[in-house]
């Protein structure tokens, strides 16, 4: 089973961008996907990338968000960008993706320990 680790969270204020990184042990080839959990609040998938690099984004990041890859690296990107403090959760990569929706997190098998985001009004 892969092993994912994440970096790049913080603290930003409203309108401001962050870019998370995600870094897999070995090489996984299929979808991966970015989620998101705010306490009180089921996991939402936030971004999604096929293994031939076709994107999918949830409604709420749509146009704010671009989700990206390097194969090469091992690593997989989420680009944040015009920040809400509604954004503000733990994010987390996943990666051995079992079919059906790119965006629910029952169909992903591994998963990062998670960072914070925090936006600021």
């Amino acid at each position: 089973q892969v092993q994912l680790a994440e970096s790049g969270g913080g603290s930003v204020q409203a309108g401001g961008s962050l870019r998370l990184s995600c870094a897999a042990s070995k090489s996984s080839p299929f979808n991966k996907a970015w989620f998101r959990e705010v306490p009180g609040k089921e996991r939402e998938g936030v971004a999604a990338i096929s293994g031939d690099g076709i994107t999918f984004s949830g409604a709420s990041v749509q146009g704010r968000f671009i989700i990206s890859k390097d194969d090469a690296k091992n690593m997989l990107y989420l680009q944040m960008n015009s920040l809400k403090p509604e954004d503000t959760g733990i994010y987390y990569c996943a990666a051995g993706f079992s079919g059906g929706s790119r965006l629910a997190p029952s169909n992903y098998r591994s998963w990062g320990r998670g960072i914070q985001v925090t936006v600021s009004s």
